[in-house]
């Protein structure tokens, strides 16, 4: 399968490989994998004091479709508000790179990598996500 030319520069000349400190509470960390292929991806954001994306940091071990999926989502959650980077959805991720239909669960690792390591900063930091939050029984005055 030959790849197309974006997917080729970001795994060629990838943009923020590398690890950020765990243990930074203002850093959360996205472990993902997919049983599948065997592509596994772990994703790093750090988030400033006003809530935006400092720094994104990932190191990918799969295919080059993984690799650039990896590496485009670092570039674009970087300036973003915690919100706005969990709208990133894997078919732009799929669409920017020109995914084939084979390779789009490479653009899925991607955004639950970004969701997983906001979902681990928010629980790092004491906030509920949605996903957490359960419905509260009715509380009925006697």
């Amino acid at each position: 399968m030959a790849y197309g030319d974006k997917v080729l520069q970001h795994y060629e000349n990838p943009k923020n490989v590398g690890t950020l400190d765990k243990n930074d509470p203002n850093v959360g960390t996205g472990l993902v994998g997919a049983p599948a292929c065997g592509d596994v991806m772990r994703l790093q954001i750090k988030i400033s004091d006003d809530g935006k994306i400092q720094d994104a940091k990932f190191k990918t071990f799969g295919c080059g479709s993984a690799i650039a999926s990896s590496s485009l989502v670092t570039e674009w959650v970087k300036g973003k508000t915690v919100d706005e980077a969990m709208t990133i959805k894997n078919t732009q991720i799929a669409q920017e790179l020109s995914l084939p239909p084979v390779k789009i669960h490479c653009s899925v690792l991607a955004e639950d990598a970004i969701k997983a390591a906001i979902a681990d900063w928010r629980k790092k930091n004491g906030a509920k996500t949605a996903e957490t939050i359960q419905p509260q029984p009715e509380q009925r005055a006697e």
